[in-house]
Protein backbone atom coordinates (compact mmCIF):
# COMPACT_ATOMS: atom_id res chain seq x y z
CA UNK A 1 0.00 0.00 0.00
CA UNK A 2 0.99 3.64 -1.16
CA UNK A 3 1.77 5.88 1.76
CA UNK A 4 -0.01 9.46 2.42
CA UNK A 5 1.92 12.66 1.24
CA UNK A 6 3.33 13.52 4.98
CA UNK A 7 1.95 16.84 6.46
CA UNK A 8 5.78 17.87 7.59
CA UNK A 9 5.92 18.07 3.40
CA UNK A 10 3.53 20.14 3.23
CA UNK A 11 6.10 23.13 4.80
CA UNK A 12 8.39 22.20 2.25
CA UNK A 13 6.87 22.53 -0.88
CA UNK A 14 9.19 24.90 -2.29
CA UNK A 15 12.08 22.45 -2.71
CA UNK A 16 11.47 20.62 -5.30
CA UNK A 17 12.75 17.37 -4.08
CA UNK A 18 12.76 16.28 -0.37
CA UNK A 19 13.29 12.86 1.04
CA UNK A 20 12.29 11.59 4.45
CA UNK A 21 15.09 10.89 4.97
CA UNK A 22 16.72 13.64 6.34
CA UNK A 23 20.25 14.24 8.11
CA UNK A 24 20.57 13.68 11.32
CA UNK A 25 20.79 17.72 13.40
CA UNK A 26 24.49 16.41 14.97
CA UNK A 27 27.45 18.32 15.29
CA UNK A 28 29.87 16.93 12.60
CA UNK A 29 33.74 16.49 13.00
CA UNK A 30 35.87 17.13 10.64
CA UNK A 31 37.21 13.59 10.16
CA UNK A 32 33.88 12.52 8.68
CA UNK A 33 33.94 14.87 6.21
CA UNK A 34 37.28 13.09 5.23
CA UNK A 35 38.97 11.50 2.31
CA UNK A 36 41.52 9.44 3.48
CA UNK A 37 44.63 7.64 2.43
CA UNK A 38 46.66 4.85 4.09
CA UNK A 39 50.24 5.74 3.69
CA UNK A 40 53.57 3.31 4.06
CA UNK A 41 56.14 5.61 4.39
CA UNK A 42 59.04 3.25 3.96
CA UNK A 43 57.41 2.42 0.40
CA UNK A 44 56.13 5.92 -0.73
CA UNK A 45 58.92 7.83 -2.00
CA UNK A 46 62.38 7.89 -1.59
CA UNK A 47 63.94 11.24 -1.22
CA UNK A 48 67.60 10.48 -0.57
CA UNK A 49 68.55 7.36 -2.78
CA UNK A 50 69.17 5.12 -0.27
CA UNK A 51 66.12 2.91 -1.37
CA UNK A 52 64.06 3.14 1.39
CA UNK A 53 61.20 5.74 1.71
CA UNK A 54 61.13 8.91 4.16
CA UNK A 55 59.46 11.75 5.28
CA UNK A 56 60.98 14.08 3.10
CA UNK A 57 60.00 12.12 0.55
CA UNK A 58 56.13 12.20 1.20
CA UNK A 59 56.64 16.12 1.44
CA UNK A 60 58.05 16.09 -1.92
CA UNK A 61 54.58 13.81 -3.37
CA UNK A 62 52.34 15.40 -1.30
CA UNK A 63 51.18 17.50 -4.51
CA UNK A 64 49.98 13.94 -6.19
CA UNK A 65 47.81 13.70 -3.21
CA UNK A 66 46.37 17.21 -2.90
CA UNK A 67 47.93 20.33 -4.69
CA UNK A 68 45.99 22.74 -2.67
CA UNK A 69 44.25 24.30 -5.22
CA UNK A 70 40.72 23.25 -5.30
CA UNK A 71 40.69 24.23 -9.19
CA UNK A 72 43.21 21.57 -10.53
CA UNK A 73 42.42 18.19 -11.66
CA UNK A 74 45.66 16.72 -11.84
CA UNK A 75 45.96 15.69 -7.87
CA UNK A 76 43.99 13.06 -5.91
CA UNK A 77 42.05 15.09 -3.59
CA UNK A 78 42.71 13.46 -0.70
CA UNK A 79 42.20 15.57 2.61
CA UNK A 80 43.75 13.17 5.07
CA UNK A 81 46.49 10.37 5.57
CA UNK A 82 47.04 7.79 7.98
CA UNK A 83 50.52 7.06 8.35
CA UNK A 84 51.68 3.52 9.54
CA UNK A 85 53.87 3.48 12.40
CA UNK A 86 56.74 5.92 12.18
CA UNK A 87 58.59 5.33 15.66
CA UNK A 88 61.56 3.92 16.34
CA UNK A 89 60.67 0.10 15.93
CA UNK A 90 62.56 -3.18 15.39
CA UNK A 91 60.81 -4.31 12.81
CA UNK A 92 60.49 -2.58 8.71
CA UNK A 93 56.61 -2.34 9.15
CA UNK A 94 57.44 -0.66 12.63
CA UNK A 95 54.40 -2.50 14.56
CA UNK A 96 56.93 -3.31 17.36
CA UNK A 97 58.43 -0.04 18.78
CA UNK A 98 61.31 0.50 20.39
CA UNK A 99 60.98 4.23 21.02
CA UNK A 100 57.28 6.00 21.17
CA UNK A 101 58.99 9.36 21.04
CA UNK A 102 61.42 9.01 18.56
CA UNK A 103 60.97 9.32 14.40
CA UNK A 104 61.98 6.12 13.24
CA UNK A 105 65.79 6.50 11.66
CA UNK A 106 65.41 5.50 8.40
CA UNK A 107 62.67 7.71 7.75
CA UNK A 108 64.26 11.23 9.12
CA UNK A 109 64.27 12.93 12.04
CA UNK A 110 61.56 15.55 14.00
CA UNK A 111 61.96 18.29 11.97
CA UNK A 112 61.23 16.24 8.63
CA UNK A 113 57.91 15.10 10.42
CA UNK A 114 57.17 18.96 11.76
CA UNK A 115 58.00 19.88 8.20
CA UNK A 116 55.67 17.22 6.64
CA UNK A 117 52.53 18.30 9.21
CA UNK A 118 52.83 21.65 7.96
CA UNK A 119 53.37 21.17 4.53
CA UNK A 120 50.53 19.11 4.36
CA UNK A 121 48.23 21.58 6.59
CA UNK A 122 49.03 24.03 3.74
CA UNK A 123 47.12 22.05 1.54
CA UNK A 124 44.57 21.29 3.72
CA UNK A 125 45.41 17.58 4.45
CA UNK A 126 45.18 16.35 7.97
CA UNK A 127 47.92 13.51 9.56
CA UNK A 128 46.66 10.78 12.02
CA UNK A 129 49.80 8.69 12.93
CA UNK A 130 49.46 4.95 13.78
CA UNK A 131 49.35 4.18 17.35
CA UNK A 132 50.11 0.79 18.92
CA UNK A 133 48.84 0.56 22.37
CA UNK A 134 48.55 -3.62 23.08
CA UNK A 135 52.30 -4.46 22.72
CA UNK A 136 56.05 -2.88 22.29
CA UNK A 137 59.53 -4.46 20.72
CA UNK A 138 60.94 -7.34 22.79
CA UNK A 139 63.99 -5.15 22.60
CA UNK A 140 62.40 -1.96 24.07
CA UNK A 141 64.19 -0.80 27.14
CA UNK A 142 60.93 -1.33 29.09
CA UNK A 143 60.49 -4.89 28.34
CA UNK A 144 65.03 -5.42 29.13
CA UNK A 145 63.80 -3.77 32.50
CA UNK A 146 61.15 -6.18 33.07
CA UNK A 147 62.65 -9.00 31.82
CA UNK A 148 65.40 -7.91 34.69
CA UNK A 149 62.73 -7.66 37.52
CA UNK A 150 63.62 -3.92 37.66
CA UNK A 151 61.47 -2.28 40.31
CA UNK A 152 60.16 0.13 38.03
CA UNK A 153 59.51 -1.90 35.26
CA UNK A 154 58.62 -5.53 36.54
CA UNK A 155 54.95 -4.92 36.17
CA UNK A 156 54.71 -3.18 33.17
CA UNK A 157 54.13 -6.32 30.98
CA UNK A 158 52.05 -9.35 31.97
CA UNK A 159 53.94 -12.11 33.96
CA UNK A 160 53.14 -15.62 36.06
CA UNK A 161 55.52 -17.29 37.61
CA UNK A 162 53.27 -20.79 35.92
CA UNK A 163 52.62 -21.36 33.08
CA UNK A 164 48.56 -20.45 32.57
CA UNK A 165 48.38 -22.59 29.66
CA UNK A 166 45.38 -21.11 27.88
CA UNK A 167 45.97 -20.42 24.24
CA UNK A 168 45.45 -17.05 22.94
CA UNK A 169 42.19 -15.36 20.81
CA UNK A 170 42.96 -17.49 17.67
CA UNK A 171 43.72 -20.44 19.42
CA UNK A 172 47.94 -19.39 18.90
CA UNK A 173 50.44 -20.02 21.77
CA UNK A 174 50.32 -16.57 24.00
CA UNK A 175 52.59 -17.50 26.58
CA UNK A 176 56.39 -17.58 26.14
CA UNK A 177 59.00 -18.39 28.86
CA UNK A 178 61.65 -16.25 29.34
CA UNK A 179 64.14 -17.43 32.26
CA UNK A 180 61.99 -18.75 35.13
CA UNK A 181 58.57 -16.64 33.96
CA UNK A 182 56.00 -16.15 31.53
CA UNK A 183 54.91 -13.27 29.71
CA UNK A 184 52.18 -12.93 27.51
CA UNK A 185 52.18 -11.86 23.94
CA UNK A 186 48.63 -12.25 21.60
CA UNK A 187 50.81 -11.69 18.23
CA UNK A 188 53.95 -13.13 18.85
CA UNK A 189 57.21 -13.69 21.03
CA UNK A 190 58.41 -10.68 20.03
CA UNK A 191 55.71 -8.86 20.81
CA UNK A 192 55.03 -8.60 24.62
CA UNK A 193 52.00 -7.17 25.58
CA UNK A 194 51.71 -4.16 27.91
CA UNK A 195 50.00 -4.61 31.64
CA UNK A 196 47.62 -1.85 31.50
CA UNK A 197 46.51 -3.07 34.61
CA UNK A 198 49.42 -1.51 35.95
CA UNK A 199 48.44 2.46 36.32
CA UNK A 200 51.85 3.93 35.52
CA UNK A 201 51.56 2.03 31.93
CA UNK A 202 48.50 3.98 31.34
CA UNK A 203 49.83 7.20 32.51
CA UNK A 204 53.04 6.89 30.47
CA UNK A 205 50.90 5.97 27.40
CA UNK A 206 48.79 9.00 27.95
CA UNK A 207 52.03 11.03 27.61
CA UNK A 208 53.08 9.53 24.54
CA UNK A 209 49.58 10.61 23.17
CA UNK A 210 50.10 14.44 24.53
CA UNK A 211 53.90 14.26 22.66
CA UNK A 212 52.51 13.39 18.84
CA UNK A 213 49.36 15.64 19.65
CA UNK A 214 51.47 18.97 21.43
CA UNK A 215 55.01 18.62 20.43
CA UNK A 216 54.68 17.04 17.01
CA UNK A 217 51.15 18.26 16.31
CA UNK A 218 49.37 15.29 14.97
CA UNK A 219 45.62 15.21 14.05
CA UNK A 220 44.95 12.28 16.00
CA UNK A 221 45.67 8.59 16.24
CA UNK A 222 44.31 5.07 14.14
CA UNK A 223 44.87 2.48 16.79
CA UNK A 224 46.13 -0.61 15.86
CA UNK A 225 44.19 -3.77 17.28
CA UNK A 226 41.99 -2.10 20.24
CA UNK A 227 40.45 -5.17 20.24
CA UNK A 228 43.24 -6.70 22.63
CA UNK A 229 44.68 -4.01 25.04
CA UNK A 230 43.16 -5.55 28.21
CA UNK A 231 42.31 -8.80 29.10
CA UNK A 232 39.61 -9.95 31.46
CA UNK A 233 38.78 -12.69 33.54
CA UNK A 234 34.56 -12.85 34.44
CA UNK A 235 33.01 -15.65 36.45
CA UNK A 236 36.43 -17.87 35.43
CA UNK A 237 36.80 -17.25 32.13
CA UNK A 238 39.39 -15.16 30.13
CA UNK A 239 38.11 -13.04 27.65
CA UNK A 240 41.44 -12.28 25.67
CA UNK A 241 39.35 -9.80 23.10
CA UNK A 242 36.55 -7.24 23.27
CA UNK A 243 36.33 -7.55 27.17
CA UNK A 244 34.22 -4.72 28.51
CA UNK A 245 37.54 -3.63 30.57
CA UNK A 246 39.17 -2.71 27.36
CA UNK A 247 36.24 -0.65 26.34
CA UNK A 248 36.42 1.26 29.33
CA UNK A 249 40.17 1.65 29.60
CA UNK A 250 39.72 2.65 25.57
CA UNK A 251 37.04 5.48 26.69
CA UNK A 252 39.23 7.21 29.17
CA UNK A 253 42.14 7.19 26.70
CA UNK A 254 39.83 8.55 24.07
CA UNK A 255 38.76 11.38 27.08
CA UNK A 256 42.50 12.04 27.34
CA UNK A 257 43.46 12.79 23.75
CA UNK A 258 40.38 14.82 23.76
CA UNK A 259 41.76 16.58 27.04
CA UNK A 260 44.79 17.71 24.67
CA UNK A 261 43.26 18.34 21.70
CA UNK A 262 39.43 18.71 21.51
CA UNK A 263 39.53 17.98 17.73
CA UNK A 264 42.00 14.95 17.63
CA UNK A 265 40.17 12.15 15.83
CA UNK A 266 40.72 8.20 17.15
CA UNK A 267 40.01 5.75 14.81
CA UNK A 268 40.14 2.21 15.58
CA UNK A 269 41.01 -1.14 14.30
CA UNK A 270 38.36 -3.34 15.49
CA UNK A 271 38.63 -6.58 13.68
CA UNK A 272 35.48 -7.62 13.89
CA UNK A 273 32.01 -7.83 12.81
CA UNK A 274 29.23 -4.61 13.07
CA UNK A 275 28.01 -6.05 16.41
CA UNK A 276 31.46 -6.02 17.97
CA UNK A 277 32.08 -2.99 16.26
CA UNK A 278 29.59 -0.04 17.24
CA UNK A 279 29.46 -1.10 21.18
CA UNK A 280 33.10 0.51 20.70
CA UNK A 281 31.18 3.55 19.50
CA UNK A 282 28.33 3.89 21.28
CA UNK A 283 30.69 3.56 24.62
CA UNK A 284 32.71 6.03 23.50
CA UNK A 285 36.01 4.48 23.38
CA UNK A 286 36.47 5.89 19.85
CA UNK A 287 35.30 8.53 17.92
CA UNK A 288 35.48 6.04 14.53
CA UNK A 289 35.82 2.88 13.43
CA UNK A 290 37.01 0.87 10.45
CA UNK A 291 33.88 -1.17 9.10
CA UNK A 292 35.35 -4.95 8.15
CA UNK A 293 31.93 -6.31 7.38
CA UNK A 294 31.03 -3.37 4.95
CA UNK A 295 34.64 -4.24 2.76
CA UNK A 296 33.99 -7.64 2.33
CA UNK A 297 30.54 -6.88 1.17
CA UNK A 298 31.76 -4.71 -1.16
CA UNK A 299 34.48 -7.31 -2.87
CA UNK A 300 32.29 -9.77 -2.85
CA UNK A 301 29.29 -7.99 -4.95
CA UNK A 302 31.93 -7.05 -7.39
CA UNK A 303 32.74 -10.63 -7.76
CA UNK A 304 29.39 -12.09 -7.73
CA UNK A 305 27.68 -9.86 -10.00
CA UNK A 306 24.90 -9.46 -7.06
CA UNK A 307 24.27 -6.18 -5.26
CA UNK A 308 21.50 -7.37 -2.76
CA UNK A 309 24.01 -8.19 0.22
CA UNK A 310 25.75 -4.97 0.34
CA UNK A 311 22.63 -2.89 -0.09
CA UNK A 312 21.13 -4.70 2.62
CA UNK A 313 24.15 -4.11 4.61
CA UNK A 314 24.20 -0.52 3.72
CA UNK A 315 20.23 -0.95 5.94
CA UNK A 316 22.26 -2.16 8.99
CA UNK A 317 24.58 0.47 8.83
CA UNK A 318 22.71 3.27 8.81
CA UNK A 319 20.56 2.20 11.52
CA UNK A 320 23.99 0.61 13.72
CA UNK A 321 26.02 3.93 13.61
CA UNK A 322 25.42 7.36 14.70
CA UNK A 323 26.53 9.60 11.85
CA UNK A 324 29.98 10.46 10.87
CA UNK A 325 31.42 7.45 13.29
CA UNK A 326 32.12 4.76 10.76
CA UNK A 327 35.07 4.79 8.00
CA UNK A 328 34.92 2.57 4.96
CA UNK A 329 37.87 1.00 2.99
CA UNK A 330 38.62 -1.42 0.41
CA UNK A 331 41.75 -3.48 1.47
CA UNK A 332 44.65 -2.41 3.86
CA UNK A 333 48.40 -3.20 4.48
CA UNK A 334 47.35 -6.54 5.83
CA UNK A 335 44.86 -7.94 3.55
CA UNK A 336 45.67 -8.86 -0.38
CA UNK A 337 45.34 -6.23 -2.71
CA UNK A 338 42.43 -5.36 -4.18
CA UNK A 339 42.88 -5.65 -7.75
CA UNK A 340 44.76 -8.86 -6.75
CA UNK A 341 41.15 -9.66 -5.24
CA UNK A 342 39.51 -8.47 -7.98
CA UNK A 343 41.37 -11.01 -9.89
CA UNK A 344 42.93 -8.55 -12.58
CA UNK A 345 39.36 -7.49 -13.13
CA UNK A 346 39.61 -3.06 -13.41
CA UNK A 347 36.18 -3.34 -14.33
CA UNK A 348 35.41 -5.05 -11.02
CA UNK A 349 38.45 -2.48 -9.35
CA UNK A 350 35.67 0.50 -10.56
CA UNK A 351 32.45 -1.27 -9.23
CA UNK A 352 33.84 -1.04 -5.44
CA UNK A 353 35.62 2.30 -5.93
CA UNK A 354 32.52 3.78 -6.62
CA UNK A 355 30.56 2.31 -4.02
CA UNK A 356 33.05 3.21 -1.45
CA UNK A 357 33.29 6.90 -2.65
CA UNK A 358 29.73 7.75 -2.64
CA UNK A 359 28.53 6.13 0.52
CA UNK A 360 28.51 7.61 3.74
CA UNK A 361 31.35 6.61 5.82
CA UNK A 362 34.76 8.11 5.69
CA UNK A 363 36.62 6.45 2.72
CA UNK A 364 40.26 5.56 3.05
CA UNK A 365 42.23 4.14 0.27
CA UNK A 366 45.42 2.17 0.05
CA UNK A 367 48.24 3.76 -1.20
CA UNK A 368 48.71 2.23 -4.70
CA UNK A 369 45.11 1.11 -5.05
CA UNK A 370 44.34 4.24 -7.04
CA UNK A 371 46.85 3.05 -9.65
CA UNK A 372 45.89 -1.09 -9.39
CA UNK A 373 49.09 -1.96 -7.67
CA UNK A 374 48.84 -5.77 -7.14
CA UNK A 375 49.98 -8.22 -4.29
CA UNK A 376 49.76 -11.19 -2.00
CA UNK A 377 50.69 -12.64 1.47
CA UNK A 378 53.31 -12.05 2.59
CA UNK A 379 52.65 -8.96 4.27
CA UNK A 380 56.07 -7.27 2.25
CA UNK A 381 54.64 -8.14 -1.31
CA UNK A 382 51.44 -5.69 -0.13
CA UNK A 383 53.72 -3.50 0.97
CA UNK A 384 56.20 -2.91 -2.32
CA UNK A 385 57.12 0.64 -3.03
CA UNK A 386 54.92 2.65 -4.80
CA UNK A 387 54.91 2.54 -9.08
CA UNK A 388 55.28 6.05 -9.99
CA UNK A 389 56.76 5.19 -13.70
CA UNK A 390 58.05 2.65 -15.51
CA UNK A 391 62.00 3.06 -14.60
CA UNK A 392 63.27 -0.74 -14.71
CA UNK A 393 64.02 -2.25 -10.94
CA UNK A 394 63.42 1.12 -9.33
CA UNK A 395 59.82 2.29 -10.69
CA UNK A 396 60.62 5.88 -10.18
CA UNK A 397 60.43 5.46 -5.95
CA UNK A 398 64.39 5.25 -5.86
CA UNK A 399 67.30 6.06 -7.41
CA UNK A 400 69.02 3.50 -5.41
CA UNK A 401 68.17 -0.09 -4.30
CA UNK A 402 64.35 -0.72 -3.41
CA UNK A 403 64.39 -1.81 -0.05
CA UNK A 404 61.96 -4.11 -1.22
CA UNK A 405 61.87 -5.38 -5.00
CA UNK A 406 58.85 -3.88 -7.08
CA UNK A 407 55.93 -5.88 -7.90
CA UNK A 408 56.48 -8.24 -11.43
CA UNK A 409 55.34 -6.00 -14.67
CA UNK A 410 54.99 -3.05 -11.91
CA UNK A 411 56.08 -0.80 -15.59
CA UNK A 412 52.64 -1.45 -16.78
CA UNK A 413 50.94 -0.21 -13.77
CA UNK A 414 52.50 3.28 -13.18
CA UNK A 415 51.47 7.34 -11.90
CA UNK A 416 53.04 8.35 -15.00
CA UNK A 417 51.44 5.80 -17.20
CA UNK A 418 47.85 6.90 -15.92
CA UNK A 419 48.07 10.09 -14.86
CA UNK A 420 47.32 11.82 -18.40
CA UNK A 421 44.83 8.69 -19.82
CA UNK A 422 41.12 9.99 -18.74
CA UNK A 423 40.35 6.22 -18.87
CA UNK A 424 42.81 4.80 -16.79
CA UNK A 425 41.99 3.60 -12.95
CA UNK A 426 43.41 6.34 -11.75
CA UNK A 427 41.53 9.29 -13.56
CA UNK A 428 38.71 7.39 -11.83
CA UNK A 429 39.70 7.72 -8.64
CA UNK A 430 40.13 11.21 -9.04
CA UNK A 431 37.03 12.19 -10.74
CA UNK A 432 34.94 9.99 -8.17
CA UNK A 433 36.85 11.88 -5.24
CA UNK A 434 36.11 15.03 -7.02
CA UNK A 435 32.92 14.59 -7.36
CA UNK A 436 32.34 13.52 -3.46
CA UNK A 437 34.39 16.70 -2.54
CA UNK A 438 32.35 19.11 -4.50
CA UNK A 439 28.95 17.53 -3.21
CA UNK A 440 28.38 17.93 -0.08
CA UNK A 441 25.28 15.58 -0.51
CA UNK A 442 27.72 12.59 -0.90
CA UNK A 443 29.79 13.84 2.63
CA UNK A 444 27.42 14.84 4.86
CA UNK A 445 23.72 13.85 2.99
CA UNK A 446 20.89 11.61 4.02
CA UNK A 447 21.08 7.84 2.27
CA UNK A 448 18.03 6.16 0.88
CA UNK A 449 19.04 2.86 -0.41
CA UNK A 450 17.02 1.71 -3.02
CA UNK A 451 14.56 -1.15 -3.76
CA UNK A 452 15.79 -2.51 -7.09
CA UNK A 453 14.61 -5.28 -9.54
CA UNK A 454 17.02 -8.25 -10.03
CA UNK A 455 20.72 -8.61 -8.43
CA UNK A 456 22.45 -6.64 -10.75
CA UNK A 457 22.60 -3.56 -9.61
CA UNK A 458 23.52 -1.19 -6.99
CA UNK A 459 21.25 1.93 -6.18
CA UNK A 460 21.54 4.34 -3.50
CA UNK A 461 19.81 8.23 -2.80
CA UNK A 462 22.09 11.05 -1.34
CA UNK A 463 20.38 14.14 -0.71
CA UNK A 464 20.98 17.07 1.50
CA UNK A 465 20.11 20.84 0.55
CA UNK A 466 22.79 21.39 -2.16
CA UNK A 467 21.57 18.39 -3.97
CA UNK A 468 19.86 15.38 -4.85
CA UNK A 469 21.62 12.78 -6.45
CA UNK A 470 20.78 9.11 -7.72
CA UNK A 471 23.94 6.34 -7.95
CA UNK A 472 23.14 3.46 -10.29
CA UNK A 473 25.95 0.76 -10.87
CA UNK A 474 25.86 -2.52 -12.58
CA UNK A 475 27.95 -4.87 -10.19
CA UNK A 476 27.99 -7.79 -13.34
CA UNK A 477 30.28 -7.93 -16.03
CA UNK A 478 27.51 -8.52 -18.47
CA UNK A 479 25.27 -5.85 -19.89
CA UNK A 480 21.60 -5.74 -17.56
CA UNK A 481 18.18 -4.79 -19.37
CA UNK A 482 15.91 -6.81 -16.72
CA UNK A 483 15.92 -3.79 -13.86
CA UNK A 484 14.28 -0.63 -12.04
CA UNK A 485 14.69 1.43 -9.23
CA UNK A 486 12.25 1.89 -6.89
CA UNK A 487 12.69 4.81 -3.66
CA UNK A 488 9.91 3.74 -1.58
CA UNK A 489 10.75 6.34 1.54
CA UNK A 490 11.50 9.33 -0.42
CA UNK A 491 9.00 12.33 -0.90
CA UNK A 492 9.16 14.32 -4.15
CA UNK A 493 7.29 17.72 -4.81
CA UNK A 494 8.49 18.02 -8.29
CA UNK A 495 11.25 16.61 -10.44
CA UNK A 496 12.17 18.33 -13.97
CA UNK A 497 15.52 17.16 -15.00
CA UNK A 498 17.80 14.39 -14.31
CA UNK A 499 21.68 14.73 -15.67
CA UNK A 500 24.07 12.46 -15.89
CA UNK A 501 26.99 14.21 -13.53
CA UNK A 502 29.49 10.78 -13.12
CA UNK A 503 29.34 8.47 -16.42
CA UNK A 504 28.16 8.88 -20.03
CA UNK A 505 25.12 9.14 -22.40
CA UNK A 506 21.79 10.73 -20.87
CA UNK A 507 19.34 9.14 -18.49
CA UNK A 508 15.18 9.48 -18.73
CA UNK A 509 13.61 11.46 -16.22
CA UNK A 510 11.77 9.57 -13.59
CA UNK A 511 8.15 9.73 -13.48
CA UNK A 512 6.40 10.44 -10.24
CA UNK A 513 3.45 8.54 -8.43
CA UNK A 514 0.52 9.79 -7.04
CA UNK A 515 2.06 9.79 -3.71
CA UNK A 516 5.74 11.86 -4.84
CA UNK A 517 7.57 8.26 -4.87
CA UNK A 518 9.87 7.17 -7.67
CA UNK A 519 8.41 3.74 -8.98
CA UNK A 520 10.05 1.59 -11.07
CA UNK A 521 12.73 3.91 -12.87
CA UNK A 522 15.08 2.59 -15.49
CA UNK A 523 17.49 5.40 -16.65
CA UNK A 524 18.68 3.74 -18.97
CA UNK A 525 17.39 0.57 -21.30
CA UNK A 526 20.73 -1.22 -21.45
CA UNK A 527 23.44 -1.12 -18.22
CA UNK A 528 26.73 -1.72 -19.88
CA UNK A 529 28.76 -4.53 -18.09
CA UNK A 530 30.24 -2.44 -15.07
CA UNK A 531 28.67 0.61 -15.92
CA UNK A 532 28.11 3.64 -13.17
CA UNK A 533 26.06 6.35 -13.46
CA UNK A 534 25.65 9.29 -10.76
CA UNK A 535 22.95 11.37 -11.87
CA UNK A 536 21.51 14.74 -10.36
CA UNK A 537 18.02 14.97 -10.02
CA UNK A 538 16.56 18.41 -9.80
Amino acid sequence: MKKALPLFVVALLFISAVPTTLAQETPRKWWSDTTWYLLFVRSFYDSDGDGIGDLRGVIEKLDYLNDGDPDTTTDLGITGIWLMPIFEAQSYHGYDALDYRAIEQDYGTEDDFRDLMDAAHERGIKIIVDMVLNHTSSQHEWFTASIDADPTYNDWFIWEDTNPAYKGPWGETAWYKKDDRYYYAVFWSEMPDLNYENPSVTVEMQDVAGFWLDEMGVDGFRLDAIKYVIEDEIEGRMILENAPANRAWLADYNAYVKSQNPDALTIGEIWDGTSVIKRYINEGSVDMAFEFEFAEDMISTAISGNSKTVMNKMKFLLRDYPEGTWASFLTNHDQPRLLTLLKDDVGANRVVATIMMTAPGAPFIYYGEEIGMVGNKPDELIRTPMQWDSTPVTGGFTTGTPWQPLTPDFENVTVANETDDSDSLLSFYRDLIRLRNNNSAFVSGSTEVATVKGTKVYSILRQDENGTFLVVVNVDNRAVTNYDITLENVIFTSLTSATVLFGAGEVALPSLSADGTIEAYVPKAELAPYETLIIKLF
